[in-house]
């Protein structure tokens, strides 16, 4: 920020110097050509033709310096056949004569004198009685004229030097002012890893204040996570404390069906270990924010598996037929499938050989995907719904499982925002579980739109 700011007053100064520079030295030359001018017009005005056709003038110029040998002001009459008329200044010399056909007034610049260069202006006139042209020059040294200029440059380039050093000193200073709330904030940061901090609590300017919400905002989610992490580690523990101490106890004891019970609870903590490796799978995917997936191919994918392992189950799966929108939820396919499996697993297991499943069961939820897994089972009763979202928790323990499946539905469900809720299905009389996933968003914040088709 502060090369770019140097840069730019330098170069700024720069041209504003060089425009100034021009327009200043053009009015010192214009004021020092009308001088030069004023006297032509003296000249011309004083001259008159005598007896014998010479020119000569009438009154004599008022400045004393045209009476002094080389005082850098000089004048010279010059006629075609005619001797020229010098000023005494010039002494024995004589002034550059241009020929030109215009009448108006001719300057430029002649270094014809050694060591003094000369502003010069001609004129061409026909006097009165006399039908020769007349070239009046008159030239001044440029000594005065190159001094005013190189005085007024002088100014001009320590003005500029002392504007361009405050520029760049309030820029500096405006610069390490309107960095410092970051500075604040870097400090801020330093104290939270030092002293174990968890907020940007100190006030800073409201210019950095959504910085500084989004920092808290952040640390509170990492805090988040830590937590979850550490529950997660407590309850994995929890839940393999039990089947190892089952085993270290048959073991101890030799008991004789050791083999069979090694393999139930390896079963059993192979059951939680997946359980909990879905919970981190779908807290990482969450993370990145761009899941997409189509909740009717991944709902016909677990019928095609779930059907090959109960050949002898029904399967039937609806779109609901007023519903505008193509059911794309912002979940990972293998946690969709996750999520699906488990419910269409357990409708299968425990139903009577009937499984409906409805996507957008209410289109007119624009926020979330509402699918239905209904069964024609027995059903759970009201009071044992909340019950059977508990890790191990099972109503049939006839036939196998680890009653994980409903757990991990629930925990993949909610760490993806959504929420799933148990019922009585009004049609084929079982169990209704009702999944509620957040839709995917369009690239304008909305909802995914399309058509849906009906199978």
């Amino acid at each position: 920020m502060m090369l770019i700011a140097i840069g730019w007053i330098v170069f700024l100064l720069f041209i504003g110097g060089l425009l100034l520079d021009r327009t200043l030295s053009g009015l010192i030359t214009r004021n020092f050509d009308e001088q030069l001018e004023y006297m032509l017009t003296a000249m011309v005005a004083s001259a008159e033709i005598g007896p014998d056709g010479e020119v000569f003038f009438s009154r004599p110029l008022g400045d004393q310096r045209f009476l002094e040998p080389n005082s850098g002001l000089y004048w010279q009459i010059t006629g075609e056949g005619h001797e020229d008329f010098p000023s005494r200044s010039l002494w024995d010399r004589t002034l550059e004569v241009r020929s030109t056909d215009h009448m108006e007034p001719l300057v430029w610049d002649n270094r014809q004198f050694a060591g003094e260069p000369l502003r010069m202006m001609q004129r061409p006139i026909i006097l009165p009685g006399s039908e020769t042209m007349w070239w009046f020059t008159v030239a001044a040294s440029r000594s005065d004229l190159d001094a005013q200029i190189a005085r007024f440059r002088s100014i001009l380039a320590y003005s500029f030097a002392v504007l361009g050093t405050g520029l760049i000193v309030m820029a500096a200073l405006q610069t390490w002012l309107g960095l410092s709330p970051l500075r604040g904030i870097r400090r801020a940061i330093q104290r939270i890893r030092v002293t174990g901090e968890n907020r940007v609590t100190e006030p800073l300017p409201l210019e950095v204040q959504p910085m500084v919400e989004e920092l808290n905002a952040l640390l509170s989610h990492s805090e988040r996570q830590a937590e979850e992490a550490r529950a997660h580690a407590g309850n994995l523990a929890h839940a393999l404390k039990t089947p190892l101490t089952v085993l270290t106890n048959a073991a101890t004891a030799h008991a004789p069906d050791l083999e069979l019970l090694v393999q139930r609870e390896a079963a059993v903590m192979r059951r939680q270990v997946d359980h909990h490796l879905a919970r981190a799978r779908a807290v990482g995917r969450r993370a990145t924010g761009l899941a997409r997936s189509d909740v009717r191919e991944a709902a016909e994918a677990v019928e095609r598996a779930v059907g090959q392992l109960h050949p002898d189950v029904r399967f039937d799966i609806d779109t609901a037929r007023e519903s505008t929108r193509d059911p794309i939820v912002a979940l990972e396919r293998q946690d969709l499938d996750e999520i699906l499996g488990n419910c269409i697993e357990n409708a299968a297991k425990y139903g009577g050989g009937s499984v409906f499943v409805t996507v957008d069961a209410e289109p007119a939820d624009t926020a979330s995907c509402v699918v239905w897994v209904e069964d024609d089972g027995m059903g759970i009763p009201p009071e044992d719904r909340s019950r059977i979202f508990d890790r191990g928790a099972r109503l049939d323990t006839g036939k196998p499982g680890t009653g994980l499946g409903l757990a991990i539905v629930r925990d993949v469900v909610e760490i993806y925002g959504g929420s799933v809720a148990l019922g009585e299905s009004e049609d084929l009389g079982g169990l209704l579980v009702e999944l509620r996933l957040p839709r995917a968003a369009t690239e304008n914040g909305g909802t995914i739109a399309g058509t849906a088709t009906t199978r």
